[in-house]
């Protein structure tokens, strides 16, 4: 296993919220705030956590220049950690 591979999972493993979203976006395309009644997080939460996701390269953001319905997906890295985590 890579390095990178290894902080990726020590990473979103350290918080319970990040575990939730990636595990949430495996499924599907989504917006923050399907992910938020998904899971349960509130929504400036979700917002956050998908900037530092985004940050990492783990989730993308499809659409974004929109300010609303900004849809979320894994990247490859991010699937790659998702089916570690699974």
């Amino acid at each position: 296993m890579d390095i990178k591979l290894i902080e990726g999972l020590s990473y979103i493993k350290s918080s319970k919220n990040r575990l939730k979203i990636i595990c949430d976006l495996h499924r599907d395309l989504k917006i923050p705030s399907e992910i938020s009644n998904d899971t349960g997080i509130r929504l400036n939460h979700v917002s956050k956590i998908l900037s530092d996701l985004k940050e990492k390269n783990i989730v993308e953001c499809l659409n974004e220049n929109d300010k609303k319905g900004r849809l979320y997906h894994l990247t490859e890295y991010g699937l790659q950690l998702y089916n570690y985590l699974k």
